[in-house]
């Protein structure tokens, strides 16, 4: 009989940053009825994954190339 190898432990990423933000009435409206109409239960994560995704956009967007877009138009 084989043992299976046993992979070792994953760490849980901690998060232990907090970051506080306030919104007007108008806001937390839109907000919550965004997270009404497409059912989404965790407003943290739904909050954090949605500010590090237009991040990682803006970042991609900006990264540094060889020639800017006109000229690779051409």
């Amino acid at each position: 009989m084989k043992k299976k190898p046993q992979k070792p432990a994953a760490r849980p990423c901690k998060r232990t940053r907090r970051i506080c933000v306030q919104l007007s009435d108008d806001e937390q409206r839109i907000v919550d009825r965004h997270l009404k109409r497409y059912k989404i239960t965790n407003r943290s994560r739904w909050i954090r994954e949605t500010i590090l995704a237009t991040i990682y956009k803006k970042m991609d967007e900006d990264y540094p190339t060889l020639f800017d877009e006109h000229e690779m138009r051409r």
